[in-house]
C-alpha cells in the first residue's frame, strides 16, 4: 500500500545561504522556474502523496503566499514551529496528523520519485516482520563522507549515526528522508535538547530500531549557494523541451523550455536553458550553458547569461555578462557590467559563509547576488562575491569584496580641470 502523507520540514531560514535567504526561506529560493520546496512536492505526489504538513517558522508567509495561489497536486496543511528548535522539534509540530505511516523529510532536498517509492517498499516490508522498526531511513553513498551525517549499518539496520566525523568510519550519508510510524512521536516527546540548545531528530534515531535503505537514486542536500547549480542541472535535465512563446530569427542548439508571453528576439541559444513566463530575450542576446531565468526577465542587447539561475524580475539590458552566478529577485543591471567568473591562475575560487573561508572547488563561479540590487554602467564584480539585498553599485565600481545588505558603493574621482592650450600653427608659402 502507497504511503499517501507526508511531513515537510520547511522552517529553517539556511544562514549559509544568505544574502539569497535574507528574504525567503531556504526552501522558497527558485531554481529551475519553481522554489525548492516545490520540486520536492513534485516529486512526493509523483510518489503518490496527496496530503502533506508543512511545518514552517522563518518568514511564513513567503511559503503560505506562494502556495495559497498555486495548484501542486498536494493537499497542504501549514503549522507553525514553537518556540523549540530543531528538526526533533519541528517534526513534533505534526504529532497527532497521522494515524499510520508516512513520510518525513526536510524541505530542501532534491531527489527523485522512485527514492520515496523504494524507501516505502523497505519500509512495508520491515512492517510485514515481528517487531518491525518504528523508523526506515534512507542512506546514500558519498565521495566526502567527512561532509555529512553518516550512518554505520550492520545487516539491514543502523547501527549508529555521526556528525560530519573528521575521521570517518562510513561513507552512507543519512539522507534525511525517513518513513515514520505514528509510534514515533512517543519517541520525540522524549528527546532532550543537544549541546546547542535544539531538539534533534538523529537523538531519535538513536535511541529507536532504524532499517536502513540505500538509494541509488540522484540526491542533493543543498547547504552553499553554488550547490544550487548542481540541483538546478538536475531539474533542467528532467524537462522536456517546450514553446509557450514566440522564438523569432534565433539559434537554438539545445533544449529550450520558454514559458507563456516570452519572446526571444535575434537571439543565440545553446545548452539547457529555462525561461519563465512573460520575459523578453533579446536582440542579440546569447544564453548559454545550463541556465534558468525567472518570470518578467528583460535580458537585452549584446548580454551574455552562461550556467546561471536569475530570480524573477531581472533586468540586463545592455552589454552585461552574467556567468556562473545567482541572482536574487528585482535586480537591474546597467549597461556593460561584468561579473567575472575566472580567475587568472585557474584556481579554484574561495568564497566567505558566515565568515568561513570556504574553497568551493570551483573554478567557474561569479556571483552570489541578493535581492533588489542595483548596478551602474560599467560596474564589475570579482569571481566568488557576495553582494546582498537591496544594494545599489555606482557607475565604475569594481566589487573585489562581499557587500553587506543595503550598501551603497560609489566611486569617488579626482578631477583636474584646466582649459585646453591652444596650439600655435605656422603658415606656409606654396611655391610654384
Amino acid at each position: 500500500m502507497a504511503i499517501k502523507k507526508a511531513v515537510i520540514l520547511a522552517a529553517g531560514e539556511g544562514k549559509r545561504l544568505r544574502p539569497l535567504t535574507s528574504t525567503r526561506p531556504k526552501c522558497m529560493i527558485h531554481i529551475a522556474g519553481k522554489p525548492i520546496l516545490h520540486h520536492v512536492l513534485d516529486s512526493l505526489r509523483e510518489a503518490g502523496v496527496s496530503q502533506a504538513v508543512v511545518v514552517v517558522k522563518y518568514l511564513p508567509h513567503t511559503i503560505k503566499d506562494y502556495f495559497n495561489n498555486k495548484d501542486c497536486g498536494v493537499e497542504l496543511e501549514f503549522v507553525v514551529q514553537g518556540d523549540k528548535y530543531g528538526t526533533a522539534a519541528a517534526f513534533g509540530c505534526a504529532c497527532g496528523k497521522f494515524k499510520e505511516a508516512f513520510y518525513a523529510l526536510a524541505g530542501d532536498i532534491i531527489t527523485e520519485p522512485s527514492a520515496f517509492k523504494k524507501l516505502s517498499s523497505a519500509h512495508q516490508q520491515e512492517q510485514s516482520k515481528q517487531g518491525g522498526a518504528q523508523i526506515t531511513a534512507a542512506l546514500k553513498l558519498v565521495q566526502n563522507p567527512q561532509e555529512y551525517g553518516l550512518a554505520k549499518v550492520k545487516g539491514d539496520y543502523i547501527e549508529s549515526f555521526a556528525e560530519k566525523p573528521k575521521i570517518p568510519t562510513s561513507n552512507l550519508a543519512n539522507c534525511s528522508l525517513y518513513v515514520f510510524e505514528p509510534s514515533v512521536f512517543s519517541l520525540i516527546d522524549k528527546v532532550k535538547p543537544s549541546p546547542r540548545g535544539e531538539y534533534e531528530i538523529t537523538d531519535v534515531l538513536k535511541s529507536a530500531k532504524v532499517r536502513a535503505c540505500i538509494i541509488d537514486e540522484y540526491w542533493l542536500d543543498m547547504g552553499l549557494p553554488w550547490q544550487l547549480f548542481a540541483a538546478n542541472e538536475f531539474l533542467l535535465s528532467k524537462m522536456p523541451a517546450k514553446n509557450l512563446g514566440l522564438v523569432e530569427n534565433s539559434t537554438i542548439k539545445g533544449r529550450l523550455i520558454l514559458g507563456k508571453n516570452s519572446r526571444v528576439l535575434h537571439s543565440y541559444i545553446e545548452g539547457t536553458v529555462y525561461v519563465g513566463d512573460n520575459c523578453e530575450i533579446g536582440p542579440h542576446a546569447y544564453i548559454r550553458g545550463t541556465t534558468s531565468i525567472g518570470n518578467n526577465c528583460s535580458i537585452g542587447d549584446s548580454t551574455t547569461i552562461k550556467n546561471s539561475i536569475i530570480f524573477d524580475n531581472v533586468n540586463a539590458k545592455h552589454l552585461s555578462y552574467i556567468g556562473d552566478s545567482i541572482v536574487g529577485e528585482g535586480c537591474n543591471f546597467g549597461a556593460a557590467t561584468q561579473i567575472a567568473n575566472f580567475r587568472f591562475d585557474a584556481g579554484a575560487i574561495k568564497a566567505t559563509v558566515n565568515d568561513i573561508i570556504i574553497d568551493t572547488n570551483r573554478n567557474k563561479l561569479g556571483a552570489i547576488i541578493g535581492d533588489k540590487c542595483k548596478f551602474g554602467v560599467l560596474c564589475s564584480i570579482m569571481p566568488g562575491k557576495c553582494v546582498g539585498d537591496g544594494c545599489w553599485i555606482g557607475a565604475n565600481v569594481m566589487v573585489e569584496a562581499d557587500v553587506p545588505g543595503n550598501t551603497w558603493l560609489s566611486l569617488k574621482q579626482d578631477l583636474v580641470s584646466r582649459q585646453v592650450p591652444k596650439i600655435q600653427t605656422r603658415k606656409t608659402t606654396q611655391k610654384n
